[in-house]
C-alpha cells in the first residue's frame, strides 16, 4: 500500500473526479478480471507455501482508495496484470520477486524447463525454475515458480554495445539449447526476457516497471554498459527435446513468428533451422530495421534468414561468425548512441552531440575514480 506521507498532491482527485471514480468503483471497473480470480483462489494456499501475491488478490481485499480522495490509478492494488497467466509474487524466505505459471504437470514444458534448470553452465540462457508446486485448483497442473524477468527491451537499448551483448547472449543461449538437442520453436520478442535487477538496485514495480515498488516515483535505470544484464529464453510450451541421434524434423505451423518460410503442418522441416531463422528475424526487426549504425550485423542476419533452411549454417558456426564481428569492433564504438531511424535528421544530430559530450564526461569520471 501507499505511504500516505510520501504521496504527492497530484495523486489526489478533485470533487468532480472523485465522484466519477466512486461511480466506476461501484460499477466494478476495478474488480478482478475473470482471469485474475484463480489467483485470488490460490492466495492463502500460496501464502502457506511461502509465496505472497500482491494485496489485490487477497480474498479480503478492499480497494485502498475507498473512503479517500486518492486517485485509484496511483494505488498499487488497482493494477491489473498484463498477462494473468504468469503472475508476480514475493518469496517470503528472502523477499525476492518470482513469477508463477500454471502448466501441465506431465507436459513437455515443465519437463524441458526443469531439465534446463538442472544444467549449471554459463552458456545456459534458459529461464530458471526455482520451485514446482501442485496446483490446488487443478490436479493435472503444476505451478512453476520461476525467476522474475522483464521484457528484453524494457528499458530500451541506448548504446551499440547493448545490442552486441544481447546478440552475443542470445546466440550463445541458442547454441546451448541445440547442443542439448532442444529446439525452442517459438523464438519471438515476447519469449526473450532479461534479469534487469542490476539496472534497478532499489527495485521497481513488477507490472508498472518504470515506477518504484510503491508507485510513488518514476525511476531511471542505470546503463547496461556499466551494469550488465543477463538475457533469457522463456516459454518452452512448444519446445521439443530430441533423443540422441534422432531426426530433428518436425511438423507444425506453430510459433509467434509466422515469417519462418518452411513452417508447415504437413511437410517436415528442421526445427533447429527454424529457430535460427526466427532469431535472425528478431535481430533484423528489433535492431537493423529500427536503428542506425548496426550494419555490421547485416551479413549475420542475412545468413540466418536464408530462405532455404539447408543453407543456414548450424548455430555453432553462427556464434563463431559473430565472435569475429564482435572482436573487430573498436572498443570506443560500443558506447556510441543508438539512433532510431524514425528520428529526424536535425534531432539525430543534436542527440548525437549531447551523447558524445555525456560519454566524454562519463569516461573522465571513471578515469578520475581509478586514480
Amino acid at each position: 500500500m501507499v505511504d500516505q506521507k510520501k504521496i504527492p498532491s497530484y495523486f489526489y482527485l478533485s470533487s468532480e473526479a472523485l465522484a466519477k471514480q466512486r461511480e466506476l468503483t461501484r460499477n466494478g471497473t476495478y474488480d478482478l478480471l475473470p482471469s485474475e480470480v484463480p489467483w485470488k483462489d490460490r492466495y492463502r494456499w500460496l501464502k502457506g507455501r511461502g509465496y505472497d501475491l500482491r494485496p489485490r488478490y487477497s480474498p479480503d481485499w478492499e480497494p485502498s482508495w475507498l473512503n479517500t480522495n486518492l486517485n485509484a490509478e496511483f494505488c498499487e492494488d488497482a493494477i491489473m496484470p498484463t498477462n494473468p497467466h504468469v503472475i508476480d509474487a514475493r518469496r517470503r524466505s528472502d523477499g525476492i520477486l518470482v513469477a508463477l505459471k500454471p502448466v501441465k504437470k506431465r507436459g513437455d514444458e515443465i519437463q524441458i524447463s526443469l531439465y534446463l534448470s538442472s544444467l549449471q553452465d554459463p552458456r545456459n540462457h534458459s529461464v530458471r525454475v526455482l520451485d514446482t508446486l501442485d496446483d490446488p485448483l487443478d490436479p493435472s497442473k503444476s505451478l512453476m515458480v520461476m525467476q522474475y524477468l522483464r521484457s528484453f527491451d524494457d528499458p530500451e537499448f541506448v548504446m551499440v554495445g547493448d545490442v552486441i551483448d544481447f546478440v552475443s547472449q542470445m546466440l550463445e543461449g541458442l547454441e546451448f539449447l541445440h547442443s542439448h538437442r532442444i529446439a525452442h520453436r517459438d523464438i519471438a520478442p515476447p519469449n526473450v526476457m532479461m534479469d534487469g535487477s542490476s539496472l534497478y538496485p532499489d527495485g521497481h514495480h513488477p507490472v508498472y516497471t518504470t515506477c518504484s515498488p510503491d508507485l510513488i516515483e518514476e525511476i531511471t535505470p542505470l546503463l547496461r554498459m556499466d551494469h550488465p544484464v543477463r538475457y533469457y529464453y522463456v516459454d518452452f510450451g512448444l519446445s521439443v527435446r530430441f533423443q540422441s541421434g534422432a531426426s530433428t524434423l518436425v511438423v507444425g505451423d506453430v510459433g509467434r513468428d509466422e515469417e519462418v518460410p518452411e513452417l508447415s503442418s504437413t511437410v517436415p522441416y528442421d526445427a533447429f533451422k527454424a529457430d535460427i531463422y526466427a532469431l535472425g528475424n528478431l535481430f533484423d526487426k528489433e535492431f537493423l530495421q529500427r536503428y542506425h549504425g548496426l550494419e555490421f550485423l547485416r551479413d549475420l542476419v542475412d545468413v540466418m534468414k536464408r530462405q532455404r533452411p539447408e543453407q543456414r549454417p548450424p548455430v555453432a558456426e553462427i556464434v563463431q561468425m559473430f565472435d569475429k564481428v564482435r572482436k573487430s569492433r573498436n572498443p570506443s564504438s560500443l558506447r556510441w548512441r543508438l539512433a532510431p531511424k524514425s528520428e529526424p535528421a536535425y534531432e539525430r544530430l543534436f542527440n548525437d552531440t549531447v551523447a558524445v559530450a555525456k560519454n566524454g564526461l562519463s569516461q573522465l569520471r571513471r578515469f578520475v575514480q581509478q586514480q
